[in-house]
């Protein structure tokens, strides 16, 4: 069971923020929220928590452990900064920063013309996912931007005090590509 986002990168990204809202389900780890695979690099940018590890940020199939937990059932608010100038990276839950760091593929432009996919991780361009990584829970809202966002655009979003549009993905019913019977159902975080 996956989503596949219907749009892809156009050119390469030196800086990025995504957020999305994220509620896990029973069971160690979150499982992968989503995955960008791109020829050659199976790993571009991924979010993944699995088995008992701790979140990671994947880009160009490089990690660091992001210092949040989702465990409680609950829905959370979550963004990833990172640029390629010295690879810094921060994360932000529920609008206020939790961790940040650098080297993470310092550099390294995030390239396009790849594969968007909700709830799996991919060893292979849109496919060979592990049963092991899926993810379990539900998520909403996912936005990709090709630039940081500040702080307080990051804290707008998480309160609902405003809403801005990812330019590389903007979460709409008809971007997403349902497959294997995910189920998808009305929600808005802010009401």
């Amino acid at each position: 069971m996956y989503g596949r986002i219907k749009r892809t990168v156009l050119s390469e990204i030196f800086a990025l923020t995504f957020c999305l809202w994220l509620k896990g389900g029973s069971g160690p780890g979150l499982g992968t929220p989503f995955s960008y695979s791109v020829p050659g690099q199976a790993n571009e940018l991924v979010l993944i928590e699995w088995g008992n590890n701790p979140m990671e940020l994947l880009v160009n199939d490089k990690a660091v452990t992001l210092p949040i937990v989702m465990t409680d059932g609950k829905w959370h608010h979550l963004c990833v900064t990172w640029s390629t100038h010295d690879g810094h990276w921060e994360v932000f839950q529920g609008g206020i920063k939790k961790g940040t760091g650098e080297d993470l593929s310092a550099w390294h432009p995030i390239k396009p013309g790849g594969v968007f996919i909700l709830g799996q991780e991919q060893d292979t361009l849109g496919g060979r996912f592990d049963t092991t990584q899926s993810f379990v829970g539900e998520m909403s809202d996912l936005q990709l931007w090709s630039r940081v966002l500040t702080a307080n655009e990051i804290h707008s979003q998480a309160s609902c005090g405003g809403h801005l549009a990812g330019d590389v993905i903007s979460w709409t019913e008809a971007v997403v590509e349902l497959h294997g019977g995910v189920t998808k159902y009305p929600f808005d975080p802010c009401h």
